[in-house]
């Protein structure tokens, strides 16, 4: 599980606890206005992500409702939650205190628990040292890629997010032409890969062969497809194990653009 996910994971399991507490202690049930806000604050930090990004969408439903690709607002979702809590709450004093400490509660987990991975992580990982085939037969360093900013996509033919995945990637690197877009597929021949873009109309650039599959072991990825970002100067920002859109990788670009 990303940590990501997992610190909001234990914000909402924390402010559920202390709801529980109000209920055993003081009754009152603020579990039941606690999922809703939660659900507002979903709901709002996807539908502002994909305001933001609405010209990448042109109105296509279904990779609107693809939440797999982690595109979400978080500021405007927690701005909706403290909203819909204040709306849910108005006629019902005796929930506004569990409601306000539980919420609490669970953004000092959520929140704090970034804050503190963040200081105590080590500096990013630099791009691995390793050797990657061309198409053509010839070797090039993964690390010669760096001096901008680097998205590495680990990926395999056999893999069918992979195959979702790589129009919308194809369009990011057409659309950020100051991002080196390297697609490092793990353990193919070159026959397979090639037939494999030809036959799908793909014009991609950077595509290469890591027949040994070190970039999986060296990276520490878990499974297909794995996106990662490095910055300028070749260190690790990001990760991202499953489908991408186009959105969410524009968005992430602009972070490590953002220095954050």
């Amino acid at each position: 599980m990303p940590i990501e996910a997992a610190l909001l994971l234990g914000g909402l399991l924390a402010a559920q606890a202390v709801a529980s507490w109000f209920r055993i202690r003081r009754g009152g049930d603020a579990g039941s206005t606690l999922w809703r806000m939660t659900l507002a604050g979903f709901v709002a930090a996807r539908l502002v992500f994909l305001l933001r990004h609405h010209d990448l969408y042109g109105g296509d439903v279904f990779s609107m409702l693809n939440i797999r690709d982690g595109g979400f607002d978080g500021p405007a979702g927690l701005l909706a939650a403290c909203v819909a809590g204040a709306w849910l709450t108005r006629a019902q004093h005796a929930l506004r205190k569990p409601v306000l400490v539980s919420t609490l509660a669970g953004c000092a987990v959520w929140l704090g628990g970034g804050l503190l991975n963040q200081g105590l992580a080590p500096g990013g990982a630099p791009l691995p040292a390793i050797e990657v085939r061309k198409l053509d037969g010839t070797t090039v360093s993964l690390q010669s890629f760096a001096g901008r900013p680097v998205v590495v996509n680990l990926w395999a033919t056999w893999c069918p997010p992979c195959r979702r995945e790589m129009p919308a990637l194809q369009a990011a690197q057409q659309a950020s032409p100051g991002v080196a877009f390297v697609f490092v597929n793990q353990g193919e021949s070159p026959s397979a890969v090639g037939r494999y873009l030809a036959d799908h109309g793909l014009r991609i650039e950077n595509v290469v062969l890591d027949p040994g599959s070190q970039a999986t072991a060296r990276t520490g990825a878990t499974g297909y497809p794995t996106t990662l970002f490095y910055d300028a100067a070749g260190r690790l920002r990001e990760r991202h194990m499953g489908e991408l859109s186009q959105a969410t990788v524009r968005a992430t670009i602009a972070r490590l653009d953002n220095g954050r």
